[in-house]
């Protein structure tokens, strides 16, 4: 079972982002306050489930907790800054839509720029210990997912829906025989077969 807090008695948010390996499209955050008494023994780091428990997920975190929201950075500003910083800049901004202000934040990963007046803990592996950083992780997977699926109609020649922009195999043949479409990474290496990824 996932820790429910860092420090007891303090209002904190989850925050992890989606999609930062990808060669198309945005990187999605978001930032999660669950309730002091929340419990479910399936949540867990988005990438240890199917894709149907994380739906399932999805529909009880947003319903369950405190508050949630989540953020968008285009490759557009993905390509003007780079991508940690694009993802920093996502969760910051998942944190500016939430509803309650948190007084913690857990961060997934080691590297943050500190959010403004909130004083944060970064966790490796943070999805895989904690509910808030898990939920975030179900809730910035879900929605780019969803996102990139209803992107998918518009340039089929992709298979987005399947690889939700992830350097495939199939991602690079298309690549290399449609060329890129505005929603590209141009700045990440597109035809570089050593870093594919079969899903």
């Amino acid at each position: 079972m996932l820790q429910l807090s860092l420090n007891k008695g303090m209002i904190e948010a989850g925050c992890d982002e989606a999609g930062r390996g990808c060669l198309a499209g945005p990187v999605v955050a978001a930032a999660v306050i669950l309730p002091p008494d929340f419990a479910d023994p399936m949540l867990n780091d988005s990438k240890q489930l199917t894709e149907r428990r994380r739906d399932r997920l999805r529909v009880l975190i947003e319903r369950e907790a405190v508050a949630w929201a989540v953020a968008f950075v285009d490759n557009v500003e993905i390509d003007s800054t780079n991508i940690l910083q694009a993802s920093i800049a996502a969760m910051h901004r998942a944190v500016d839509g939430l509803g309650v202000r948190p007084q913690h934040l857990l961060i997934d990963g080691n590297r943050f720029r500190p959010y403004p007046g909130i004083g944060h803990t970064c966790i490796v592996k943070g999805d895989a210990r904690f509910m808030p950083i898990a939920a975030a992780s179900i809730l910035a997977k879900t929605h780019r997912d969803e996102y990139m699926t209803r992107l998918a109609e518009q340039y089929p020649h992709y298979n987005w829906a399947r690889n939700k922009g992830y350097p495939t195999r199939d991602h690079r043949a298309a690549i290399a025989a449609h060329g890129t479409t505005p929603l590209h990474r141009l700045t990440f290496r597109l035809l570089d077969t050593q870093l594919s990824l079969d899903l």
